[in-house]
Formats: C-alpha cells, sequence, structure tokens
C-alpha cells in the first residue's frame, strides 16, 4: 500500500516514490587524473547560478556548487546535497542535509544556504525568478533539517531546484558569484581567463556517495574552443581529453584515431516557434501546414544521426513526464500543407524571416528552410548574437518564427510557463485553452494525473501549434581512449565526473 507521503518528482505514470529518498553510497573511484581537459563550444555567458541559462553555464557551475538534489540517469530526482527530500502535499517539502559537508571557504553547509539561495534566485533580475515566487518561506529547523513551504502545490519545484537550487556560503557577494564562485561541490574554482579557459582543483573535502559522482582528476581545465574541427584536432592530439558537440562527419576521423564517440538521447527539445501574434501565424491552419510541409525524419537521420526521432509535440522522452507514445508527429505531406494554406487565404505563399543564434547549425536551419520554400513559406534567414536572441523572445518586432532547443526537459513545467504560457516571460503564443492545462498541472501534485493532463496539452498544441516540431536533442562526445567509466548526462552537462 502506497502511503500519501511522497517525493514528487519525474515519477513514471502512476506511480509513487518511496517515503523518504536517502543518499546511496558509490564504490571506490578509479585512479585520478593529474589533469582533465574539456572543450566546450563557446565560453559560459554567466556563472551568477540565478543567470545560467545554458549547458555551458551549468557545465561549470554544477561542477563548483552542489544542488540539494540531481537527475538520475532514468530521469528520477534523487538527493544530492539532501540526505532526504519528502513531501504530502508538494506544498511544504521536508529536506535534512547530509552531515559533515563544507563549503570551499571551510565554512560548515547548513541550512542556511538553502535560504540564501532562495533569496538570491527571488531578488535576482533572471529569467526564471518568477519560478522561484511560490516559496513563501524557508524554515531552518537546525542546522541540518529545514522545511520549504509553498503558496500552492508545486509538484514541479523539485526538478527546477536541481537546476538553479545550488547551495551559497555566506561569504557569497555579486562580486564572487560572478567571478569566483565559492560551492560545496566536487571541484574547487581555480581562474577564469576570459575567452580562453576556466580551472578548477579537486575539492579534497567533498563527500562520496552523491548520485553526481565522484572527481575524475585533481584539476580540470574547461577550454572554450568553438571550432568543431579544433576540438577534434585537440582530440586527436592528446590536448583534449572530453570534446563537447561533433558535428556528424567528425565522427568517423575521431574514431580512426583511436578515440571513442558516444552519442546519446538528451532530455531536450529542437523546435522553431511560431508567434501566434504576428499574422499569418495566427491562423491555427497556417502553423499546422509548416508541421506538414517539413520531412523533420529524414532531416533528424542525415544531420542528427540514428537517435533523433521526430516529435508530436515539445515532450521529448519518455524519461520526462508528460511525452505520450501514443501520440503521432505530424507526417510529412506536402499536399496538405498547401491545401491548409489556401483554405486560410494564402495560396501565394507566405514571406518572412527565421531568426536564428549566430553560430548555431545552419545546416539545420537550411534544410528546413528548402523544406518550407516547396509549399511557398519563403523564409529568410536571420543570424543573431546570443545575448540579443535571447532578448528578443518575446519582442514583438522580432521574427514570428525562430529556431531553439531548450534542455533538460525531465519536468517540462519551466519551458512551459516560460515559453508556452500567454503570460510567460519568453512567449508569443496565445492559447487559452493550453494556458489553462498548464496552469491546472502547475498545482497538480499527482504524478499521473499531471501526466495526464500534460497530455491533454499535446493534444492541443497539435489542434493550434506552438512551434514546428522538430525531433529530441542528440548529444555527439568525444571521449579519449585514457578516460574510462565516463558517460555523457541526460541534462547535457558535462562534468568531470563519474557515476557509480
Amino acid at each position: 500500500m502506497t502511503t500519501r507521503r511522497t517525493f514528487i518528482g519525474t515519477a513514471a505514470v502512476g506511480s509513487l516514490l518511496p517515503t523518504a529518498i536517502r543518499s546511496h553510497q558509490a564504490t571506490p573511484a578509479p585512479t585520478l587524473l593529474a589533469e582533465l581537459v574539456i572543450d566546450l563550444s563557446g565560453s559560459p555567458d554567466n556563472l551568477t547560478p540565478a543567470s545560467t541559462y545554458s549547458t555551458r553555464d551549468w557545465s561549470v557551475l554544477h561542477a563548483i556548487y552542489d544542488s540539494l538534489l540531481d537527475f538520475g540517469p532514468e530521469g528520477d530526482i534523487l538527493p544530492q546535497a539532501a540526505e532526504v527530500f519528502e513531501t504530502d502535499d508538494a506544498i511544504t517539502y521536508r529536506v535534512k542535509l547530509r552531515a559533515g559537508m563544507t563549503f570551499h571557504d571551510g565554512t560548515p553547509v547548513t541550512t542556511a544556504a538553502i535560504s540564501r539561495n532562495v533569496r538570491h534566485i527571488q531578488e535576482a533580475d533572471s529569467q526564471i525568478s518568477e519560478l522561484y515566487s511560490v516559496i513563501t518561506e524557508v524554515r531552518e529547523i537546525d542546522d541540518l533539517n529545514a522545511e520549504i513551504v509553498c503558496a500552492e502545490p508545486a509538484a514541479w519545484l523539485p526538478s527546477q531546484m536541481v537546476v538553479w537550487g545550488v547551495l551559497l556560503p555566506e561569504s557569497a557577494t555579486d562580486n564572487t558569484l560572478a567571478n569566483s564562485p565559492i560551492g560545496s561541490g566536487p571541484y574547487i574554482f581555480e581562474d577564469w581567463v576570459q575567452g580562453s579557459h576556466i580551472s578548477l582543483q579537486r575539492n579534497p573535502d567533498y563527500l562520496p556517495g552523491t548520485p553526481k559522482g565522484e572527481p575524475m582528476a585533481e584539476r580540470v581545465v574547461y577550454r572554450f574552443v568553438p571550432e568543431a574541427a579544433t576540438r577534434v584536432a585537440d582530440l586527436s592530439t592528446g590536448q583534449a581529453h572530453i570534446i563537447a558537440e561533433i558535428p556528424p562527419d567528425q565522427v568517423d576521423g575521431i574514431e580512426r584515431s583511436g578515440h571513442q564517440v558516444i552519442t546519446r538521447s538528451m532530455l531536450g527539445t529542437a523546435f522553431i516557434r511560431i508567434a501566434s501574434d504576428a499574422a499569418p501565424f495566427d491562423d491555427p491552419r497556417v502553423a499546422q501546414a509548416l508541421n506538414y510541409a517539413v520531412d523533420v525524419q529524414t532531416i533528424a537521420d542525415a544531420l542528427e544521426g540514428p537517435e533523433a526521432r521526430r516529435l508530436a509535440s515539445v515532450f521529448p522522452d519518455p524519461r520526462g513526464i508528460g511525452f505520450d507514445e501514443h501520440l503521432e508527429p505530424f507526417p510529412f505531406d506536402q499536399d496538405k500543407a498547401k491545401t491548409l494554406l489556401s483554405e486560410a487565404g494564402l495560396s501565394d505563399g507566405i514571406d518572412a524571416e527565421l531568426q536564428i543564434v549566430a553560430g548555431s547549425r545552419t545546416d539545420v536551419v537550411e534544410a528546413v528552410v528548402a523544406q518550407l520554400a516547396e509549399v511557398g513559406v519563403r523564409l529568410t534567414i536571420v543570424a543573431t548574437e546570443l545575448a540579443a536572441f535571447n532578448q528578443d523572445w518575446h519582442n514583438p518586432e522580432a521574427p514570428a518564427l525562430r529556431y531553439a532547443t531548450w534542455r533538460p526537459m525531465y519536468d517540462p513545467f519551466t519551458f512551459l510557463r516560460l515559453v508556452i504560457n500567454s503570460e510567460g516571460f519568453l512567449s508569443r503564443y496565445d492559447n487559452p485553452a493550453a494556458d489553462e492545462l498548464i496552469a491546472a498541472a502547475a498545482v497538480e501534485p499527482m504524478p499521473d494525473v499531471r501526466e495526464g493532463i500534460y497530455h491533454e496539452l499535446a493534444r492541443e498544441l497539435q489542434a493550434h501549434p506552438a512551434a514546428i516540431y522538430l525531433w529530441n536533442l542528440v548529444s555527439t562526445v568525444g571521449v579519449s581512449s585514457v578516460i574510462s567509466g565516463w558517460e555523457p548526462r541526460g541534462d547535457e552537462y558535462v562534468l568531470p565526473l563519474r557515476r557509480s
């Protein structure tokens, strides 16, 4: 018999997780490397926790900090700095910290660190501050026990705390957060040479037995290498041990040089956002036509690899809540697309712009644009620098179409709240029926009921598409032959850790 006390996370349909989830013990780690070099495709935009929005940011951030919780390999939420994290109602979360943790400045980790994190997020000029507004109080019962109290049921909150709920020391200031972060995680910040690298030292006081994993090296260097060919050369010559974001045409060369290529399906989604506040994209028939017009699976097979699957909606993977394996994607049917455009009074086609981030995958976008042209949708690609691109999400003067990706999507709440909900900070989509379903799921504490609401939302997002739904994200990583036991994570963080 299942009790009412349950950990609320990305559970499978109809399931309730155990009364209290406790930390597990890890097996001893293999011998440490003296130095591990990781090539990222660019520099982090920010290390201030409330302002980190990219995989590059999070890869470095979560090497330095620990959150209360972490994502397990199958999308389950596990205690990280917490020993126990539990709730009866998704309103009050009871937390017990692991004993003996210290920050890199030598001070003990206590429940005051939870309060500092909540204040930091709530008071920041951040895209995600609103998410933390549901928290009304952190009750610090003693140094290790606390309660996080919400204004209403918030079953989605644990998944947000995995990403942004990092524990902060009393010594944290705006300057240290941005430039010399002090955490309690497996590595200690050493230096940041802008445009070149960030280096970290192993934390000798890091407690073993966490789901995030054990340190792999005494020193780690994250290098910023935008050119894929240079990253591949670094791996081949031994100058790097792990390299991110390998293009498909580089895979054979890496394998010929004796190194490993690991391809994994990520908990993320690729899409072309359709702004329904701009004509003619305010007509659902037009948005449907765009989805019928693109042979998404063929493009995915050619440019992403065999693990990329055409999605029926924004939900990418059975490991995350909301994915409905019975909902079929739009079929490729350009005749249907032309018919819908004609019914919408657009027999002569459409001229519009498609916004992308400068330096992103133009091959993917060009393939989509070419197929849309075959049904009379003539698009001009507009490349925008990342900072300006992010500022343009809600800008009514920006192009109505934009190619984007979003991860992690273990729990889709953040994406739905920010991008799909009509009042979202990043939204240009207006659908009262979708708003109602998003609001209902947000306060539903039972995982199986919440899953059902998201299934209904997915059907609504097909009837009134918010995007051209593309594919689940796939990560292709190069790993040196001297590395053993390292695996990519589902959230695409490149962490210098081995999971037990």
